[in-house]
């Protein structure tokens, strides 16, 4: 059992590092679980509101028909889930969707496209939508694949917040769930957007059948970055069926992520990401309010509300809210 003075030596000082090594962050995970919460909850506290949490919004204003083969997703093309492809919406559908979010409590309005990248003739009503939603007041957040340097410069010229582009995983397990781009593509869009001077959302997904020392890597790629990721999105795999990580899963139900392992995730990422905001993601539908309790002691300090997202269910507000009640939480961080 780690001591006090064993604590002190995996964490030694409650500060942003970007040195961390495998070793550290691997032995954050095989704490014991109450030693790693109080090692959380005080980097949380020292960093941010402890009972404060943001509430963004996610829309999907384009769906379907992505040329990735991404093994966990609805919307690529190549997998066999009857998603109905939609073309990318108008500039006033957008907005209106803004305006409900933001009524409802929302402080982000976050807008992903299923896209390799967009296309250049794209461009203009894309930050169309980024212009009018900063407009309201709203934080603003885009993810629509992989830019190049003049597409990234255009959405810095529109303001725009926040990028989301996750690495998904581990360098060493990436390729088994994605092939169509490298791991490495993925960092050069962080690099990009980084320069740019827009914030960068990048997370990823556990419970895709990795093991704790994926675990270990996917949060060291993201803790060791030139800058941490503003924003850190958690997501639990949610099994869609048609889909080679849904299908996988359906009949290998023990290689889910268990609830303690995914509080566990939570709290490393907030040890070594203590600045960051930390969001509950994708898969909190299935999950108890004690498991969801236990993440914000973690350090959690962000999720999306509403009914949907992008194309699979959430908690829904009426549930977050009354979770809130029973918490006694604040909504912004």
């Amino acid at each position: 059992m780690a001591t006090p003075a064993r604590l002190q030596e995996i964490c030694p000082a409650r500060q942003a590092r970007n040195d961390w090594t495998r070793e550290e962050v691997r032995a954050l995970f095989d704490l014991p679980f109450n030693d790693l919460l109080w090692q959380a909850q005080g980097v949380h506290r020292q960093f941010h509101d402890p009972n404060a949490v943001q509430l963004s919004t996610l829309l999907s204003i384009k769906t379907g028909g992505c040329a990735e083969n991404c093994g966990y997703c609805s919307q690529a093309a190549g997998n066999d889930t009857d998603l109905k492809a939609i073309k990318l919406m108008q500039v006033q559908e957008v907005l209106e969707a803004a305006a409900e979010a933001k009524a409802a409590g929302s402080e982000r309005f976050c807008m992903g496209a299923a896209w390799r990248s967009p296309k250049d003739r794209d461009m203009d009503t894309i930050v169309a939508m980024v212009e009018g939603v900063k407009a309201m007041g709203l934080e603003t957040c885009m993810t629509l694949g992989m830019l190049s340097d003049d597409q990234t410069d255009r959405l810095a010229d529109a303001g725009l917040d926040y990028y989301n582009h996750n690495i998904d995983s581990s360098r060493e397990y990436y390729d088994k769930v994605v092939t169509t781009r490298t791991f490495d593509d993925r960092l050069d869009t962080l690099e990009r957007v980084r320069k740019a001077g827009i914030n960068v959302c990048s997370g990823g997904i556990v419970g895709m059948g990795e093991d704790r020392a994926d675990r270990v890597g996917f949060l060291h790629a993201l803790a060791t970055l030139p800058e941490h990721p503003g924003s850190v999105p958690i997501n639990a795999l949610v099994p869609v069926k048609g889909t080679p990580l849904g299908d996988m899963l359906e009949g290998l139900p023990e290689a889910r992520i268990d609830d303690i392992e995914f509080v566990r995730t939570v709290a490393v990422a907030r040890i070594t990401m203590p600045g960051s905001v930390v969001r509950l993601s994708a898969g909190r539908e299935s999950m108890s309010d004690a498991t969801q309790a236990l993440c914000f002691l973690a350090g959690a300090n962000s999720i999306f509300t509403g009914d949907r997202l992008l194309t699979t269910g959430n908690q829904g507000s009426d549930a977050d809210a009354k979770l809130f009640g029973k918490l006694g939480f604040g909504r912004s961080v």
